[in-house]
């Protein structure tokens, strides 16, 4: 399951470095502004969507927007070098 998450890091970290620019991940990567309006957008379509209806999470609308919530938000940190095992890391600190 994880590794489903490791693989998308991994695209965008090669993506970061390329120069293909068509690629929609590159573009989030070199417009910051973009890249956070993405994440804004996309945690409201899911909180939208959990609030509209007393449906169960697993819900497959429910399922799409939370992965692209995880997408964009993968791709913002990455634009802004916040690496993702930093951030396990500091969640690892956390756990009691």
């Amino acid at each position: 399951m994880f590794k489903t998450l490791e693989e998308l890091i991994a695209v965008i970290r090669k993506r970061k470095e390329s120069s293909v620019e068509d690629s929609y991940t590159k573009k989030l990567l070199s417009d910051k502004n973009l890249s956070v309006e993405k994440v804004k957008e996309e945690i409201g379509e899911l909180i939208e969507e959990i609030d509209k209806s007393p449906e169960p999470f697993f819900h497959s609308k429910r399922v799409h927007e939370a992965a692209d919530v995880i997408y964009h938000l993968m791709v913002y940190l990455e634009a802004n070098n916040i690496m993702i095992e930093d951030v396990m890391d500091e969640l690892k600190k956390r756990q009691k």
